[in-house]
């Protein structure tokens, strides 16, 4: 995929709140990729995206891809909500806080896709799958292996 502009990423992107600090997590997405800001100096991994390391107040800090992989650090099962494409509130609908391989305490919190509550669990391994909403690419994890 072509580098996508700053305007481009605005416009495929209406619904989120995009800012310089995190605008190459944002075009990751469009990339079908996952990416955290790490510390050229010190090798933290943070997120939100922040302009500085909180570990050692680098200024070099640069979007890095993660693996994906990790396990479920927190559960909870929707059962009302906003509207929102895929989200059927009549059966309950995951959010899970996943904690990712890359550092104790980087974690990322996204849906969990074709699973029901007999499924996963605090401690469950899961994997970084892809889905489309409002036509863009949307994060979400999946039982790992499945």
């Amino acid at each position: 995929m072509s580098t996508v502009s700053d305007r481009e990423l605005l416009e495929r992107l209406p619904g989120f709140l995009i800012l310089h600090d995190n605008k190459e997590f944002y075009r990751g997405w469009l990339r079908r990729e996952l990416v955290m800001n790490r510390c050229q100096d010190c090798g933290n991994w943070q997120h939100p995206p922040r302009p500085v390391c909180p570990e050692c107040w680098s200024q070099d800090v640069r979007a890095t891809p993660v693996s994906g992989k990790g396990v479920i650090h927190t559960l909870i099962w929707l059962r009302q909500g906003p509207p929102a494409p895929d989200v059927d509130y009549s059966t309950p609908h995951p959010v899970a806080m996943v904690e990712l391989v890359e550092q104790p305490g980087l974690r990322f919190t996204s849906t969990v896709t074709g699973v029901t509550q007999d499924d996963i669990a605090i401690g469950s391994p899961v994997e970084l799958a892809w889905i489309e909403r409002h036509g863009e690419p949307f994060p979400v994890f999946r039982p790992a292996g499945s």
